[in-house]
This record gives structure tokens, sequence and C-alpha cells, in this order.
């Protein structure tokens, strides 16, 4: 008999922390992220799986910013140095990420329904980030990409250009690799 009615009691309070978990707004907006000098924000919408730096398979005759191929879950995914790819437009160029490689390196997927098998490579993840960690929007620069969808400014003053992954996915300079 007791064993039912502590069993009742954890139903109940589950069920109580469930419709309060529902009833609260999501506390995460953004995975922020740090490529080069640039601090990025990943609307977690968009983003997709995290994984540890893998053996990258270069590829020929493409962009500097296309890195290569990895695979990941037996799935082939095309590898972007983030710097590079936002660096494009700007001079000077990006450095390589040879000189950029530490154990906080990471590959940062595009959600599947993007429709894009590629994943951004970053030099360190910076947490989950939410509105609340910003004062206010800040200036975007005239050298931003397309897909750089707003600047944030944070209380610490720092700037965060935060991306449109979904406009990234379908824009045609980021989607035609060939050099």
């Amino acid at each position: 008999m007791g064993n039912r009615q502590s069993l009742r009691e954890l139903q109940e309070r589950l069920a109580l922390r469930l419709s309060s978990a529902q009833s609260q707004a999501p506390s995460a907006a953004w995975l922020a992220v740090q490529a080069g000098e640039q601090n990025f924000l990943l609307p977690l919408v968009q983003a997709g799986e995290i994984f540890s730096l893998t053996s990258i398979h270069p590829v020929p005759y493409t962009q500097a910013w296309y890195l290569g191929v990895v695979n990941l879950r037996s799935a082939l995914y095309g590898v972007v140095d983030l710097t590079g790819l936002c660096a494009r437009a700007q001079p000077p160029a990006a450095p390589g990420v040879a000189g950029r490689l530490t154990s906080e390196s990471r590959l940062v997927g595009l959600h599947p329904a993007l429709g894009v098998n590629a994943v951004l490579w970053v030099d360190r993840l910076l947490g989950l980030r939410n509105p609340a960690s910003f004062s206010g929007l800040g200036q975007l620069a005239a050298a931003a990409p397309p897909y750089g969808a707003r600047c944030l400014v944070d209380h610490q003053g720092l700037s965060w250009l935060e991306l449109d992954l979904q406009v990234l996915a379908a824009d045609p300079a980021f989607l035609a690799i060939a050099a």
C-alpha cells in the first residue's frame, strides 16, 4: 500500500513539474560560439548537433573556407570554416584554421530541416544565451554577410553577430563551394 501511495505522489509531482515547464518560455534562444575573433549567435532552432573535431578530408578545387568533408555518424558533411566564410568579403583574409586549432575547436551542424549536410568549424563554444543576456542592438557592419541577421550587445559591451542559418543554407555563395 505504501508503494502505491509513494508512486502516486511521484506521478503527481512529475505532472506538476511538467505542466509548469510547459507554461514557462524557453530560457535559451542561441548557441554562442567564437570563430576567430568574432562572437556569433546561432539560433537553437536552426542549429544541429555539436561534434568534437575529427579527421577532415580535404576536397581539391574548393573555396578556401570549405575545409573538406568529414564522416559523422556514418554520413558525410561538408566542413565550413565560419571565420573564413564570414571574412570572404572582408579584407584581410581570415587566418587559416591550422593556427587556430585547439582542443576547444568544435563542429556545429546545421539543423537537418535546412536540407544541407554541413557543419560549421568554430574555435570554441561559449554556452547558451537568452534575450536577457543582451542590453541592446548594435550597428550591423556594412561588410556583414547576407545571413547576418543583427548585431546584439551584451551587458559587458561585447558585440555578437546573430546568424540566420536558414538564410545561410540558401545563400548561393555558400552552396557554390567550387573555387
